[in-house]
């Protein structure tokens, strides 16, 4: 047993104390400060996971998110780049504010708190964190520069404040973005959200609509995860269409992707909240129905209202639009099936070409006017959507559909009636929360300057202690006097402080950033380190954040990139998207009662083991099933390569030829395969099972080669185990002689000429007379040449018994018969 690699103790004959091992490298990587990072000549490599919101505790979806990002990290350290791979916490957010609402916890006491038994659980887990680069969100030294950004999009009018009907959470009491509404209910809490009407700030995300889509062409990210950015951005091209309002000064904006079906329009619709509404129904005997109906729409989602199964309801305004084209009078009707938020708030209803409108004329007995017939002249059951040729349209009878899309268009245009548009259905990213627990937007309300920005100088604007906490009601922040009330730094003046919060998906829009240098006091992150480290190189995540962080994300990157303050427009070069930990058949949930402790398999099982099964369960994207049966057989796995490591060799015995022919080529095969799958392919569970059949093969032949070659395939073995199994690693590299880290060792290499197929030739005989000869490779085994030696001695022994098939694998078969 070797004392300097601290193994006494900790190793038996027949297995190791995976505690005590694990315990003892956690703590001697801590104290040599082993995966502190820092830029040199080599190749650089970020390796990211996404933080954690610091709930309290690590769950096995966690787990298996790090461990993943933990064995690419590791990797490439051991392929001689230069790895950064830190972690920290996205800590502002409404749990920790709940919590202080139920239980009178300050947030921040509680937040802090749960970092530090988080940050021990990560710690028990062995991974190779650079933890002095460290950051928590909620924390002045970051939020004061999640302010300074604000006030960088500001500056560049990209930060700006309206009046509007928002979503609505009443649990959470805050209003959330169109993206943090899922199925009409709040992402967080799950209660259906309302719409009301306030002020807000917004980020001009849809500035960057057309560099989003893109950017998306660069990066090395699932298909999946790409097309569902492309559908929340949703650029649609077409025709905005203008029609006069019959008697007023106004005109009705549509946007429409079917120009071709203009002369088909026999109404137009608004969405209840449309600022057209209110106007058009004045003094009209409609008006009363009308704003009963806008009141009832108002409170339900949008997804509910566009939603497939629900009614599609409308009412008459009594009002009429003029058709562009020919002056017809369309009755102007309010349908829950229009949203003011998507295209402009306005729709033409053409019944013959659009099996929404279809539906809603047939139910209101509204006029339907087919417009497009198929180009076989044929006539087609309606509503009929595919392309044909015009009808009923004027001039433009005759034109191919597709030909008329742009002639209408062009047509709108010079007579001053619509032009051709572009637009999308993602909208401004809205950022005000009525919460306490975040970032506070740096404005400051005058009554005489309007809304003026807080001085950098001035910044952080730092969160009030003096806080209580009801749940009920206005901001918390707005009920702090003290705080609200300030000096305006303009005119001096008194004036209120802006009392909404940002966003907690602003804080984690840049966190990235500040890793690379979260020393930086003057700036959010030193522009030379970023430019050396960024983009990310390996991101890992959840599926769950392919539209919010990551659209969000990228957003911040581009708009840095205009600011001149990085050198790059896109923040994650490659992106792992990892499946669920599902467990007795579901995700596991606190509320199906199907969780695991990560701790208790952790003491039971041991970190390496636990990584291991994770690894070999399922691909990374895919959700894979826990199996307690899974995890002790990884278990058993290392308890063998720790036996077939530390066994006693008896080093006279003469080596065999075949033997050591066997133990290269197995050896070369599994560095090849390893290499192939924890490098660009990311295929965990292969290495895992490449490594399985390697330790087959070295406990086959490992007694009959020399102690040379004994001591290098037993190396290259650790090598490979020490991503996946890295305190197991350590120890056996420490065994094996080292006295440096395995995990700072070169990863292994082979001779290519053990992977060639070496072809042998050997004799086929029909009772011990030579009938032929066949050529093999030394991967048959004895099952295929027999069948194979068979197959070519069919002419010579059929219609005869054959008694026995005697195979001798690299000379000879005999095939006797009677």
């Amino acid at each position: 047993m070797q004392t300097e690699s601290g193994t006494t103790g900790r190793l038996e004959r027949d297995h190791y104390d995976v505690k005590s091992v694990e315990r003892f490298w956690q703590e001697r990587w801590e104290k040599d400060a082993l995966y502190r990072t820092r830029p040199d000549d080599r190749q650089k490599f970020y390796c990211l996971e996404q933080f954690p919101y610091p709930s309290g505790h690590l769950h096995m979806g966690h787990v298996r998110v790090y461990t993943l990002g933990d064995v690419i990290a590791r990797y490439r350290r051991m392929r001689g780049y230069s790895v950064l791979h830190p972690m920290g916490w996205d800590a502002f957010g409404l749990p920790a504010e709940n919590a202080a609402i139920k239980n009178g916890i300050p947030p921040k006491i509680s937040t802090l708190n749960n970092i530090d038994y988080m940050r021990q659980q990560m710690r028990q887990m062995g991974l190779s964190f650079d933890w002095s680069r460290e950051v928590t969100t909620c924390l002045p030294d970051y939020y004061r520069f999640t302010q300074e950004l604000f006030l960088l999009f500001y500056e560049r009018g990209l930060a700006y404040q309206k009046a509007g009907a928002v979503n609505w959470c009443p649990s959470c009491e805050t209003v959330l973005a169109n993206e943090q509404v899922e199925d009409g209910r709040c992402w967080r809490c799950d209660s259906v959200v309302t719409k009301r009407d306030l002020t807000q700030w917004y980020f001009r995300i849809t500035e960057y609509a057309d560099r989003l889509l893109e950017g998306l062409d660069r990066v090395d990210w699932p298909n999946e995860i790409k097309a569902q950015q492309i559908h929340w951005i949703g650029k649609s091209e077409g025709a905005e269409v203008h029609f006069p309002v019959q008697g007023l000064d106004d005109v009705i904006r549509v946007f429409t992707t079917r120009p071709d079906t203009l002369y088909g329009a026999t109404y137009v619709v608004l969405a209840p909240e449309h600022p057209l509404v209110e106007k058009l129904v004045q003094n009209r005997p409609e008006q009363n129905q009308v704003r009963e109906f806008v009141a009832a729409e108002r409170v339900r989602s949008d997804i509910e209202r566009t939603s497939e199964t629900t009614e599609k309801r409308g009412v008459f305004t009594g009002a009429y639009a003029l058709h562009p084209l020919t002056g017809e009078a369309l009755p102007i009707w309010v349908a829950n099936y229009v949203l003011v938020d998507y295209g402009t708030g306005a729709v033409m209803g053409v019944p013959a070409h659009d099996v929404r409108d279809y539906h809603y004329a047939t139910k209101y007995e509204l006029p339907i006017r087919p417009v497009i017939q198929p180009t076989d002249g044929q006539s087609a059951d309606l509503p009929y959507v595919e392309p044909g040729v015009l009808i009923n349209s004027g001039s433009f009878s005759g034109l191919a559909s597709t030909e008329a899309k742009g002639a209408i268009s062009r047509h709108l245009e010079s007579i001053g009636r619509g032009k051709p548009r572009i637009t999308y259905r993602m909208r401004d990213w809205l950022i005000s929360r009525q919460r306490y627990w975040g970032a506070p937007i740096p404005m400051i309300h005058c009554p005489h300057c309007g809304v003026v920005p807080v001085p950098k100088r001035d910044l952080p604007v730092l969160l009030p202690e003096n806080v209580v906490f009801t749940g009920r009601g206005a901001s918390p922040l707005a009920q702090v006097e003290d705080w609200v009330n300030t000096e305006c730094p303009v005119c001096h003046g008194p004036a209120r402080r802006e009392t909404d919060t940002m966003d907690t998906f602003v804080d984690s829009s840049w966190y990235y950033f500040r890793y690379t240098s979260p020393e930086a006091q003057d700036r959010p992150f030193d522009f030379e380190q970023a430019n050396y480290w960024m983009p990310v190189d390996e991101y890992v995540g959840g599926k769950e954040h392919a539209v919010l962080h990551l659209l969000y994300s990228r957003f911040f990157t581009k708009v840095l990139y205009d600011a001149g303050w990085v050198a790059v427009d896109e923040p994650f070069k490659r992106l792992l998207a990892q499946g669920m930990v599902v467990y007795q058949g579901a995700k596991m949930s606190k509320s199906k009662g199907n969780t695991l402790s990560p701790e208790e398999i952790l003491r039971e099982w041991g970190t390496d083991a636990t990584r291991l099964f994770m690894l070999f369960a399922a691909p990374p994207e895919k959700d894979f099933e826990w199996s307690q049966q899974g995890v002790e057989g990884t278990f058993r796995f290392l308890q063998r390569v720790y036996r077939l490591v530390t066994r006693p060799f008896a080093d006279a015995r003469a080596s065999s030829p075949e033997a050591e022919e066997r133990v290269q080529r197995a050896n070369a095969r599994a560095i090849k395969k390893v290499t192939e799958d924890l490098g660009d392919r990311r295929a965990f569970n292969t290495a895992v099972s490449a490594l399985m059949e390697l330790t087959n093969a070295l406990y086959q032949d490992i007694e009959q080669v020399s102690p040379e070659l004994r001591q290098h395939v037993l190396e290259s073995l650790v090598l490979l185990l020490a991503p996946m199994a890295p305190h197991l690693a350590e120890e056996l590299w420490h065994h094996l002689g080292h006295t440096e880290s395995v995990h700072l060792a070169a990863w292994p290499d082979y001779d290519p000429k053990w992977l060639e197929e070496r072809q042998i030739e050997i004799a086929l005989q029909v009772n011990g007379k030579v009938r032929g000869r066949m050529v093999i490779t030394p991967d048959w085994d004895e099952t295929r040449i027999r069948e194979e030696a068979l197959q070519y001695l069919q002419a010579q022994i059929e219609g005869r018994r054959v008694v026995k098939t005697i195979v001798i694998p690299t000379r000879l078969v005999n095939v006797v018969v009677a």
